[in-house]
């Protein structure tokens, strides 16, 4: 039996690199966990998430590979998780990536031990947030919080984490949830 899929998501601005990064950085290590990486379109010191920057030509020919084992396009940019998401989740391992609510909706590879996470904010705490980091001009940003605030998330079995209040507070929630993988039969088989 394979190991979870944790697929985070949410809106522009909610945090959700930050809850993610703090959270991996907080989470005991002898739970069987791993954070997979994005390959994105954008260049690498563009703010924000670590990600590995790809050409549109080289996500193109990955793409074309069966590289990626989920892939869409958001924000003018394309974004990649890798296919060996796959052989980590084979292994036992619980996979967090982090994702769209778009892709989420039409994505294939969802199973029974696929747990989607919603990370979310106040619209007003999303605006500053976009504002602050600085990725994409002032109409870009109110581009992407529009986006933010008309696409609801209705998935069944979906945990939110509102991200308002210390960083702290919803890593420490996402790390309650990501220890309550540690009993699945084959992180406990590899235990």
């Amino acid at each position: 039996m394979a190991g979870a899929l944790v697929y985070v998501m949410g809106p522009s601005g909610a945090g959700k690199d930050s809850v993610l990064g703090r959270a991996r950085a907080m989470l005991s290590t002898d739970l069987p966990i791993v954070f997979a990486h994005r390959y994105i379109t954008r260049p690498a010191d563009s703010g924000g998430e670590n990600h590995v920057a790809l050409s549109r030509a080289e996500f193109a020919l990955r793409r074309a590979h069966g590289l990626f084992a989920f892939h869409w396009h958001a924000h003018g940019n394309d974004y990649g998780i890798g296919h060996e998401i796959h052989a980590w989740r084979r292994a036992g391992l619980a996979v967090v990536v982090s994702g769209s609510r778009e892709h989420f909706r039409t994505m294939d590879g969802v199973d029974k031990d696929t747990v989607p996470v919603l990370i979310t904010a106040p619209a007003g705490r999303l605006k500053e947030r976009l504002l602050k980091r600085g990725r994409e001009d002032s109409a870009a940003a109110a581009e992407r919080l529009r986006r933010g605030l008309t696409r609801d998330l209705d998935v069944t079995g979906a945990v939110t984490i509102v991200n308002d209040g210390a960083l702290d507070e919803a890593a420490e929630t996402l790390i309650r949830l990501l220890a309550t993988l540690r009993h699945s039969p084959a992180v406990r088989r590899r235990a």
